[in-house]
């Protein structure tokens, strides 16, 4: 991505935070925010989490007040991606705003999903994932309205649909960005071949303008995840300029432009709402970026309603629905606002998350991150831009943090050691232990049977959760810390049977092993988790009883949302009354 502008953007970011800095806990005037936020969720159970930390959110007055929130959750049956999201949303306003919804600038944040790359979101959601800065400590949604903010006041009534797991910064030179013109517009961001072939990528009509950081383009036509040969084929290749290694010397590389977020007036939410309405029942996935804008573009064509690459369940009405989106939004206008001197971050895994937290000095400096975020810690010597990042916890003086590492939502007791490039988060862990390097823990609260549980996730930081096998005896594929997870098994005293897998036998994955342990107490799931790591780093064996083991699936389906948000708040008002003491001292 171009690195021109480096001092500009930094500085229009800075401002957009503090410019919604202002607005939180105030009465917002009309034009100074969204008049609707909508998030959407996977199912009841998230919305209603969802739901439960938005007017938490209000109450701490960590949300522009008189903006109208809404979370709408998926409706029952088969998965329907965020296109089918989208559209399920907009008929939702729509009951709830029949004569308004015309006149409303509308923000919609996809957020529903179960976070499978990024677990330390799965119980909470990723729109409300901690940052490492912000006073009171901003979440992701307080980033996506305050990098935002500027929207609102310079745009027609209509809807501006993103995603809950990136940021967007960028300058724009001067002028604010505008979605003005009729049917669709879109941002795009310059990037390299490589990450286009996991975006989407404009094809724009040719451009002799001189180079601007903001330029309005007409699209020819939208490609989803294309190859690098077809993005070189349908011309969407361009030489970008490029900060040469000198700092001296422009030079122009290879790059295409890639997409984030898109806008749609209210004329052309009026054509989704009808198809909403003759569809009747959404029963596929859509997917509202490859789906609603492949469409677009006088050069699209029909290709793409047959290619099901990106698509996780293949149903049979899926070409035909694509086919009749096709024909619905064919000839819809479509505008691309390039922002040549913008940065696209990804937010998604647990790699990028800790990467871009703990090591990237250039988002470190554009959002100024900390290495204490509303916590109560111990001082650090290390370099600032490795720190370990603490966000809303309590770390014993004795206790040691190793750099590049994040802990969130957390207490840590004096003789606790924590490696490199770990992830804790929402748990207490107050015996002595050595969490070793690239490891995840957190702990969740649950509620079974009507009682109150505890369990602990462990995790390596690079283990994929969404890796599936077909059978039992496929299971040496699937690692966990390294290692093939029939081994650990064995460290961990859990059997290979039919019972190992919750949820449908057709695919079996780390996601749905029962490993976890579960207790009356925190602290019981705490020791219990200290103990396999312990086995993981001795390669000696731990009983653990017969304590019942979950997956992660099953967590979720147990999860007990007030009792996890009420151990939030104890931290919360702990730290809160040690700064006034230190303030009053």
């Amino acid at each position: 991505m171009c690195d021109l502008g480096a001092d500009s953007l930094q500085g229009e970011t800075r401002r957009r935070l503090a410019q919604y800095s202002s607005l939180r806990g105030k009465e917002v005037q009309p034009g100074e925010c969204w008049d609707v936020v909508v998030i959407t969720a996977a199912d009841k159970q998230q919305e209603r989490a969802y739901q439960q930390q938005i007017a938490d959110k209000l109450a701490r007055r960590e949300l522009p007040l008189g903006v109208r929130y809404h979370v709408f959750s998926d409706p029952s049956g088969p998965k329907i991606g965020n296109g089918g999201s989208t559209l399920y949303a907009l008929h939702r306003l729509q009951q709830l705003y029949p004569r308004e919804l015309d006149s409303y600038t509308v923000i919609l944040i996809h957020a529903g999903g179960y976070s499978q790359r990024l677990p330390n979101a799965s119980a909470l959601g990723k729109i409300f994932t901690a940052l490492p800065f912000g006073d009171p400590v901003y979440q992701m949604l307080d980033l996506k309205l305050a990098i935002y903010v500027d929207f609102p006041s310079n745009m027609n009534p209509g809807v501006l649909v993103t995603c809950a797991d990136d940021i967007e910064l960028y300058s724009s030179g001067g002028p604010a960005v505008a979605f003005n013109r009729p049917g669709i517009t879109a941002l795009a961001h310059p990037s390299t071949l490589e990450i286009g072939t996991t975006h989407g990528v404009f094809v724009l009509d040719d451009s002799d303008s001189e180079y601007q950081d903001l330029q309005y383009r007409t699209c020819r036509s939208y490609l989803h995840k294309p190859s690098i040969d077809k993005m070189h084929k349908t011309g969407a290749v361009t030489l970008h300029p490029a900060l040469s290694r000198t700092q001296s010397d422009v030079s122009r590389s290879e790059a295409v432009y890639t997409d984030s977020l898109f806008y749609m007036d209210h004329d052309t939410v009026k054509v989704l709402l009808r198809f909403f309405e003759e569809l009747g029942l959404i029963n596929c996935e859509i997917d509202a970026y490859g789906d609603f804008l492949q469409a677009l573009g006088p050069e699209a064509t029909l290709d793409y309603t047959e290619n099901t690459a990106n698509v996780s369940k293949v149903e049979s009405q899926l070409t035909e629905v694509r086919r009749k989106i096709f024909f619905l939004l064919r000839g819809t206008e479509f505008t691309v606002v390039v922002l040549n001197n913008s940065k696209f971050y990804h937010i998604g895994t647990l790699q990028e998350y800790l990467y871009h937290f703990t090591s990237d000095t250039s988002l470190q400096a554009e959002l100024g991150l900390q290495s204490k975020v509303f916590s109560i810690v111990p001082d650090q010597d290390e370099n600032c831009s490795q720190k370990a990042r603490v966000i809303q916890s309590v770390i014993d003086a004795k206790c040691k943090v190793s750099p590049r590492t994040v802990i969130e939502y957390s207490r840590l007791g004096p003789d606790v050691s924590v490696g490199e490039y770990c992830v804790i988060s929402g748990s207490c862990i107050s015996i002595r232990c050595v969490i070793p390097d690239k490891s995840f823990v957190s702990s969740l609260s649950l509620m079974i049977d009507g009682r109150v549980m505890y369990a602990t996730v462990l995790l390596g930081i690079e283990d994929n959760l969404k890796k599936n096998v077909a059978s039992l005896s496929d299971l040496n594929s699937l690692q966990i810390f390294g290692t093939s997870l029939v081994q650990r098994l064995e460290l961990w005293g859990v059997r290979v049977s039919d019972e190992l897998f919750s949820g449908e036998q057709k695919s079996l994955s780390l996601w749905q092993a029962r490993l976890f342990p579960c207790y009356a107490t925190l602290q019981e799931s705490v020791a219990a988790s200290v103990e396999m790591l312990k086995a993981v780093n001795s390669k000696s064996a731990v009983d653990l009883g017969e304590a019942r083991r979950l997956s992660i699936q099953e967590m979720l389906s147990y999860k007990n949302i007030n009792e996890m948000l009420s151990f939030r708040q104890v931290l919360y008002e702990e730290i809160q009354t040690q700064r006034q003491i230190g303030a009053a001292s």
